[in-house]
Formats: C-alpha cells, sequence, structure tokens
C-alpha cells in the first residue's frame, strides 16, 4: 500500500517518544541506530514547536499488587518486580532532555493511551489531532497505541526507522503490511517535508 503522505499542522501535532527505557532498549537490535533516529524526531519537534510527549512503562509496589496473575504480560513482571518505578531500567534513557513544555507518562499497560493514563485528554484538551509515533517496540507500544488512537480518530504517522522490535520480522510486517492501514509510515528523513506548507 504506496500513499502519499500529507502535510501535518504542527500546532496540532503531538510526537510521541515511548518506551524508550534501558530495560526495553536492551531487548532490540541496533538499540543504538533506533535511539538516534528517535533524537532525529525529537528535534524535529523543538524546531518545529510540535508537542513532544514521552510515555515510559514503570509501577509502583500498589501497580505490581493489582496485577492480576491472569494477565499473561504483566503477572511476570509484577512477580519479578521489573521496571520498578525510581530504578534504573525503568527510567527514560538519560539522552533524552526533557522539557518543562513536555508530556511525560507513565503508563502501567502496554499502549499510550491505555485505561491507567490521561494522555487522551491531554493532547485533546490542546487540540491535537495527529500524531508522531516512535517507540519500543514496534510489536508492543507501537501497536497498541497506533490501534487505539486510530480508533480515536487521530492522524497517523510512523517512524519505521525510530521504532524496533525484538523479532526484525514482526517489525517488517507490521511496519510494511498492518500499520499502513491506519497509518502513514514514514522515515524520519521525511519529516522536514511534511512540516512544510504545501
Amino acid at each position: 500500500m504506496t500513499t502519499i503522505a500529507p502535510h501535518l499542522d504542527p500546532s496540532r501535532t503531538a510526537l510521541l517518544l515511548m518506551d524508550f527505557q534501558p530495560a526495553v532498549l536492551a531487548a532490540v537490535p541496533d538499540a543504538d541506530q533506533v535511539l538516534s533516529r528517535a533524537h532525529t524526531a525529537l528535534s524535529w519537534a523543538r524546531s518545529n514547536g510540535v508537542q513532544v510527549a514521552h510515555v515510559r512503562v514503570a509501577f509502583t509496589a500498589e501497580d505490581f499488587a493489582a496485577v492480576p496473575v491472569r494477565n499473561k504480560t504483566f503477572s511476570p513482571v509484577a512477580q519479578n518486580g521489573f521496571l520498578a518505578d525510581g530504578s534504573p531500567e525503568a527510567a527514560l534513557h538519560d539522552s533524552f532532555d526533557v522539557h518543562e513544555q513536555d508530556i511525560t507518562v507513565r503508563k502501567i499497560r502496554i499502549g499510550a493511551f491505555a485505561s491507567t493514563t490521561d494522555l487522551r485528554a491531554i493532547l485533546r484538551d490542546q487540540g491535537i489531532d495527529t500524531l508522531v509515533l516512535a517507540g519500543l517496540s514496534t510489536g508492543g507500544v507501537v501497536l497498541t497505541t497506533l490501534r487505539q488512537a486510530a480508533d480515536d480518530d487521530f492522524q497517523l504517522y510512523v517512524l519505521k526507522d525510530a521504532t524496533a522490535d525484538p523479532d526484525p520480522e514482526v517489525h517488517r510486517v507490521l511496519t510494511e503490511k498492518v500499520f499502513p492501514h491506519q497509518a502513514y509510515v514514514i522515515g524520519t528523513d521525511e519529516l522536514g517535508t511534511l512540516s512544510k506548507t504545501a
């Protein structure tokens, strides 16, 4: 599916940088390259007045206690105390400089729009209707957030070179075959042309 990505309005756009945390980066191939592309996207956002949102997964003791055993993904996380809030592995990667005007979101499920976050409401309050997604992993937070945001009628762009998955084939299938049905899949090198007026 080949479709030319339309121009976007930076004042109505947010860049979501999702789960760029040491523990998650350690699980994907070419992590340094993906991180570099995420910084390229961040620089573009800063230069164009695009709202930046940092999303990370981290659990308090109360969060761990509330995870039901039937949750196949998160019950092992809770049992092992993995990604505890305040731990080094759950922090944003230290190469990111969070600005005062940035949105920061802590989540305890996969998607950035999970019921445990108020990200959707924050974006809507700011008049944002377009999202640029970057994150780890492609088959986790990126897929889940894309599905949730598409159902909420956001216009979506996925940065294929600022996302990665532990399984490169999963990344390929999602970015080439699945995501194009709901989002414009682009490279970070295309961002500059998208933010220019047509």
